[in-house]
């Protein structure tokens, strides 16, 4: 295929990000927008040029793109996709890959029966710091991880609720501070220290009682498998704090502490000290979404066009699906 025709579908907040994305690949156009709320979905057809439509069936009837990109509230996630899939039309979801683990194993099994090319936009694994930490735990320049934490530490009001219906709830959100906010971290946590074998958490409401179902804070202690053995590590998530704090990762290894937040941090236990700042930064309200959008959409993109699977599929989406919904399980204030 020459060039990709692709569709953005749900045009709230992140789809600007990206329709910009697919406006800086130069190979790349978008051929229609849908929503189901008329002023979202005209003024994503003017910023793009393209159709809009209050349905994705009228979108892929019309205009047969050969790409969706899924940017609706979650719980639309599966139903959408598996719509796409079913025509043999690749989806770049949003995260969470869906609303519920449930609905997120329907997902999985209509990739595996679907021609196309399904992901999961987990666009953290694209910063240039997460790539060199990962970088240096496969060549082993580091040394052996023996455990790890992080932290999420967000403020999220009532009026940030308020201005989407579906936030907050379980039947459209799925889940609180942790499926909304910290999955990217968690997604990190687990990709730099192995599969997670077994979770311990708790989660609860604690500064917006009343306001969300949803939780607002979790901790939970899990184990990871890797070559050497099992480890474990330490995992917080708020949105009650007063400000945006700096997500956190740290990871230990038998020769240094590494940690990962605005820059990347290694402290040998040598007395070396090796920093990596990125090469670009994200400023204003969303800066929490980072800057790497582009390089997923671009590299998605790319396997779309090949017919090969993409690394971030419906399988990495499970894995947080999992450790998030056993964090529910066990969290007695939780009635879902």
């Amino acid at each position: 295929m020459s060039e990709l025709r692709v569709a953005v579908v749900g045009c709230g907040d992140i789809s600007a990000v990206h329709i910009d994305a697919v406006g800086n690949i130069a190979d790349a156009t978008v051929v229609g927008v849908c929503d189901i709320d008329g002023g979202r979905r005209e003024a994503a057809a003017q910023r793009t040029g393209a159709p809009g439509f209050a349905s994705l069936t009228e979108l892929l009837d019309a205009v047969e793109p050969d790409v969706v990109h899924l940017c609706t509230p979650h719980h639309l996630h599966a139903d959408l996709a598996v719509e796409c899939l079913a025509r043999d039309v690749s989806v770049l979801v949003e995260k969470p890959l869906a609303h519920s683990l449930a609905d997120g194993e329907r997902l999985a099994i209509a990739a595996e029966d679907s021609a196309a090319v399904l992901g999961v936009c987990f666009q953290n694994r694209y910063n240039d710091t997460s790539r060199r930490l990962r970088e240096l735990l496969d060549t082993g320049a580091v040394g052996t991880p023996v455990g790890g934490r992080a932290w999420v530490s967000w403020h999220r009001d009532v009026a940030y609720y308020a201005d989407r219906d579906w936030r907050g709830r379980w039947a459209t959100a799925g889940g609180g501070v942790l499926m909304n906010q910290a999955i990217h971290t968690l997604d990190l946590l687990q990709w730099y220290l192995g599969p997670v074998t077994d979770v311990k958490g708790v989660a609860a409401t604690l500064g917006l009682c009343g306001v969300i179902e949803v939780e607002d804070t979790a901790a939970m202690q899990l184990r990871h498998r890797t070559p050497d053995g099992e480890i474990g590590s330490v995992f917080h998530a708020t949105n009650g704090d007063v400000e945006n704090a700096p997500v956190t990762v740290e990871i230990v290894t038998d020769s240094a502490n590494i940690r990962l937040d605005t820059d990347l941090v290694v402290r040998h236990d040598d007395g070396r000290v090796e920093v990596t700042r990125p090469e670009a930064t994200s400023t204003g309200q969303r800066d929490y979404w980072g800057v790497s959008h582009t390089a997923l959409i671009t590299d998605f993109h790319q396997h779309v066009r090949l017919r090969k699977p993409f690394w971030l599929d419906a399988g990495v989406g499970l894995e947080t699906l999992r450790i998030i919904d056993a964090v529910y399980e066990q969290s007695p204030g939780i009635r879902r």
